[in-house]
C-alpha cells in the first residue's frame, strides 16, 4: 500500500509509524484507518522487526475520528463489509475486529503519545501493550459529548486498565485528563518530557528487540491478551504448553548460553 498519511519508517528492529495528518491532529479517515491496519500488519509480517512505537506528527497523537468524515459518516458504515475481514483461525477472533487488532499483532506495540488522544485515539492507544506520554498528552473519551457510546470495546478495556470507577467517570463525564493524572490511575505507564517521549519510546523497543528473546515477547503477549477468556487451569495449562516448546527452542539456549558466558544475548527468535 502506498501510504499518503501515516509515515512508515524503520530504525534497527524498530517500525516506527507516524500519523501525520498534523494540520487535523492526525484525525482519523477512512484511508487513514486503512493504513494504520496495513502498516501495524506489516510489521508483523517482518521477521526484522521486533517491536512497533506509534505516534502522531505534531502537536496531537490522534484527535479521534475526523469531524468532517463523522458529520457525514452513515449509520450502516459500522457494520460496512469492507471492515468484515475474514477470520484468521491462527488468532483469537475477538482481536480482529475494526479497532481491536493491536493485540493480535506477534510484536509488542508501543503508543509515544506526544499530544492529545480522544476518541479513537484513546481506543487505539487502550490496545497498545506499553503506553509513553508527553507531559503534553492530554486524554478524553470524547463520545458522550458527541450524542455516541463506548465504540469498538473501550467498555470493556478501559475498566480493565484503570478499574471501573475512573472507567465510569472517563466514559459519561468526558472530561479530559492531564498526563499527570492519567499516570496516576494508570491510564499510561511512564510521562517524559516532550523532547524525550520518542527517543525513550525508541530505547523502550530497543531493549525489547535486543535484551530478551523475541519468541519469549511474542507467546507471553498471546498469553496475556488471551487471560482475560481463560480459566487459572485453562491459562495454567497453555503455560505447560508453552514452556514444553520454549525448552527446545533456540532462544532458551542462548538465553542459557549468554547467561553461562557473560555475554550479550544473540536471540533469534526461534
Amino acid at each position: 500500500m502506498n501510504y499518503e498519511q501515516l509515515i512508515f519508517s524503520t530504525e534497527g528492529s524498530t517500525a516506527v509509524i507516524t500519523l501525520n495528518r498534523p494540520e487535523r491532529m492526525n484525525a482519523l479517515t477512512k484511508r487513514l484507518e486503512a493504513e494504520l491496519r496495513n502498516a501495524v500488519e506489516q510489521a508483523g509480517r517482518d521477521p526484522a522487526i521486533r517491536a512497533i512505537v506509534l505516534t502522531g506528527a505534531g502537536r496531537a497523537f490522534c484527535a479521534g475520528m475526523d469531524m468532517d468524515d463523522l458529520e457525514v459518516l452513515p449509520p450502516e458504515d459500522i457494520q460496512a463489509e469492507e471492515w468484515m475481514r475474514p477470520y484468521d483461525m491462527n488468532r483469537r477472533s475477538d482481536y480482529q475486529t475494526r479497532y481491536s487488532y493491536f493485540p493480535a499483532a506477534p510484536k509488542p506495540i508501543i503508543s509515544a503519545i506526544n499530544g492529545a488522544a480522544a476518541g479513537l485515539g484513546l481506543v487505539m492507544a487502550l490496545y497498545s501493550d506499553f503506553r509513553l506520554a508527553s507531559e503534553k498528552a492530554a486524554f478524553t473519551t470524547a463520545f458522550a459529548k458527541r450524542g455516541l457510546i463506548a465504540e469498538h470495546g473501550i467498555a470493556w478495556m478501559l475498566p480493565r486498565i484503570v478499574g471501573h470507577a475512573n472507567a465510569m467517570d472517563l466514559l459519561l463525564s468526558s472530561r479530559k485528563i492531564d498526563a499527570r493524572e492519567a499516570h496516576a490511575m494508570g491510564l499510561v505507564q511512564r510521562v517524559v518530557a516532550p523532547e524525550a517521549l520518542l527517543a525513550e519510546a525508541m530505547e523502550l523497543a530497543r531493549a525489547l528487540a535486543t535484551e530478551v528473546s523475541p519468541r519469549s515477547v511474542r507467546v507471553m503477549k498471546r498469553q496475556l491478551w488471551e487471560a482475560p477468556y481463560q480459566s487459572l487451569g485453562e491459562a495454567v495449562a497453555l503455560a505447560n504448553t508453552e514452556m514444553f516448546s520454549s525448552l527446545q527452542s533456540d532462544d532458551f539456549r542462548e538465553g542459557v548460553a549468554h547467561f553461562q558466558e557473560r555475554r550479550p544475548p544473540r536471540f533469534s527468535g526461534g
